[in-house]
């Protein structure tokens, strides 16, 4: 196998019928299925072995447990590195995971900070991961991003940061997204905004909001020079 061969793409994402049921985003299930299906899309436009876990396949009690039981499954097949991502971060890109590919293959581990005090993505050595370590971990807390660093530090021999993105967990979040519609697919974006208008908080737009998107907001179902894939 060759270096990047060695790495595999963990998304670990609920159902969307998970997702509607412990995220704070009233009918939401059509994004959530959507949000999974694109996240899927640009894990395996890298080339990479993706292996999808939901729900139904995770195993454990508590999500440290089912997070850390994922990765160590991953590693267990053989891989030397891997990547996990969630299905949350909309900006999140395939060229993210190229680069975090290519810097397992230096021997590096590479890190993304969410806005909420956790991480979007994760590259870890299989050197570097400990079990018992790993679950203790602050899951699902705000000082995860900074336990988290502390600990891979001591772990790993270099800590490579992404760029802070944000992840989708309430209407709020949704709201945050649109600031940031230029690296959106218009599907997703015209998704968001039906949503948050039928949920009846769509407060407000930027004021250019429409004007970039007059002539195909409403039918462009997704064109490369706006794809975020």
């Amino acid at each position: 196998m060759n270096s990047q061969g060695t790495t595999a793409i963990l998304v670990f994402a609920n159902s969307a019928k998970e997702d509607l049921a412990n995220k704070s985003i009233s009918k939401g299930e059509q994004l959530f299925h959507d949000l999974t299906r694109v996240t899927l899309k640009k894990a395996h436009n890298t080339g990479l072995p993706v292996f999808h876990f939901s729900d139904k396949d995770q195993v454990g009690a508590t999500f440290g447990e089912r997070f850390t039981n994922a990765i160590a499954n991953i590693f267990d097949k053989g891989f030397s590195s891997i990547i996990t991502i969630g299905n949350d971060t909309p900006h999140l890109k395939t060229q993210h995971l190229k680069h975090t590919a290519k810097q397992l293959s230096m021997g590096k581990t590479v890190i993304g900070p969410s806005n909420d005090g956790g991480f979007y993505l994760l590259g870890l050595q299989k050197s570097n991961f400990d079990v018992s370590g790993f679950h203790n971990l602050p899951w699902q807390r705000f000082s995860l991003y900074h336990q988290i660093s502390l600990w891979l530090r001591k772990e790993s021999t270099e800590l490579i940061k992404l760029p802070v993105l944000q992840d989708l967990d309430n209407e709020k979040d949704l709201q945050s997204i649109l600031s940031f519609s230029r690296s959106l697919s218009p599907t997703l974006l015209l998704l968001i905004i039906r949503l948050l208008k039928r949920n009846g908080n769509l407060y407000h737009l930027n004021q250019n909001f429409f004007y970039l998107f007059r002539n195909s907001f409403l039918y462009n179902k997704g064109s490369p020079e706006v794809s975020f894939v």
